[in-house]
């Protein structure tokens, strides 16, 4: 039986020997450089969490390179289903014409800053802030870790504070979203 230091240096062996690789079949799906391999990162610590429970049939480049596979279409998937909708965001009826072209005119730049984010960290954001989701579950829905959901909110809020210089437009713009939602 291996002991515990054993074990890291034989999954710590397994990443570097594979990383690289993975991260190229995650790009290949993605395309997108921090998502590839940030999906590689999130399958290494989730295999090493479920190592006892998983059965490798063939290589473990095999395995793996399915399973990358699998999370990148995965995350496509999740991907579309929030770009569609965004796309769905319509203002309320019956509002007043300034009110309304004001309202218009605040989504509309908030769906022209949220594409400038990068896919994961503007799904990832939305999820937290329109759907009112906890890192835990946004994590687990992506599957990736929780430090991924905390570093990936953190940029999307400095990236929002690099272009929106007043805290209070930002509020409002987030307000907006979440009614629409």
């Amino acid at each position: 039986m291996k002991t515990t230091t054993q074990k890291e240096e034989a999954l710590e062996g397994l990443f570097r020997e594979h990383y690289a690789y993975l991260a190229l079949v995650a790009f290949g799906v993605v395309g997108d450089r921090d998502i590839a391999k940030d999906i590689v990162q999130d399958f290494f610590v989730w295999y090493c969490q479920k190592e006892k429970e998983i059965a490798v049939r063939g290589t473990f480049k095999t395995y793996a390179t399915r399973a990358v596979k699998n999370l990148s279409i995965q995350h496509i998937e999740k991907k579309k289903r929030k770009v569609d909708i965004l796309k769905n965001l319509n203002p309320r009826e019956f509002e007043e014409p300034f009110a309304l072209a004001t309202k218009i005119s605040n989504e509309q730049r908030l769906r022209e800053l949220l594409d400038k984010l990068p896919t994961a960290r503007r799904e990832i954001f939305i999820s937290y802030v329109a759907y009112n989701m906890s890192y835990s579950e946004i994590a687990k829905e992506n599957d990736i870790s929780i430090n991924t959901v905390k570093t990936q909110m953190k940029r999307a809020y400095a990236f929002f504070k690099n272009h929106i210089p007043d805290n209070s437009v930002l509020v409002l713009l987030v307000t907006l979203l979440l009614k629409n939602l």
